[in-house]
């Protein structure tokens, strides 16, 4: 139920940043608890969404959950992310949102295949595996994972993966009254050194 009640005030706020929620996780972290959101979406270039739209969803995400009472009194971490490579590819979008990527596909025969995506229809896939083309229905494929390649340059836009984290206001308060009290210190030792060196200096004129 607690997830329902959290998944019912993130839905729309992501929607509004062009996001949607893939996964939804809430775990125990001591004291606190964290929540973990995936989020996913087409992005500018249609190739999943942007690190400063995850950054800027985060934060508006974290002022709702603040306002609302899914997350009750409890202090809580939230962690955004993106998809990233390691989750499989299991709807037309995320083979979209993947083109031009390296996928490994296991199909229903037993086979595998070792491609790179070409275009995605709403049926299938297709592939140049190996300098020639060739289609894959959705239908065939058992699992299919984005493979990670160390020396392809990745796009301006791209990230294997993404992930902002946020902490609650609380926190954030501790911190700002801790980094107060470190410039106080400071703006006294300066003045203490001040009135030394004016002290010395009425010594040497007597």
């Amino acid at each position: 139920m607690r997830d329902q009640a959290i998944e019912a005030v993130v839905g729309p706020v992501l929607e509004g940043f062009g996001l949607e929620l893939d996964a939804l996780e809430v775990v125990p972290a001591g004291k606190r608890r964290v929540v973990r959101l995936v989020v996913d979406g087409d992005g500018p270039k249609g190739r999943g969404p942007l690190l400063d739209d995850i950054a800027s969803a985060s934060r508006a995400v974290s002022d709702a959950l603040d306002s609302s009472t899914a997350m009750g009194q409890a202090a809580y971490t939230l962690e955004v992310s993106s998809r990233g490579v390691g989750r499989p590819l299991t709807e037309e979008k995320h083979w979209r949102r993947n083109r031009g990527r390296l996928v490994k596909v296991s199909l229903a025969d037993g086979t595998e295949v070792t491609g790179r995506i070409v275009a995605a229809a709403p049926d299938a896939v297709r592939l140049e595996v190996a300098g020639a083309e060739r289609e894959v229905a959705y239908a065939e494929v058992s699992k299919a994972l984005v493979q990670v390649e160390l020396n392809r340059r990745l796009d301006d836009d791209e990230d294997d993966e993404t992930e902002v984290d946020l902490e609650d206001d609380d926190a954030e308060d501790d911190d700002a009254e801790d980094d107060a009290e470190d410039e106080d210190v400071t703006d006294g030792e300066q003045d203490g050194e001040q009135d030394s060196e004016q002290d010395e200096d009425e010594e040497e004129r007597r």
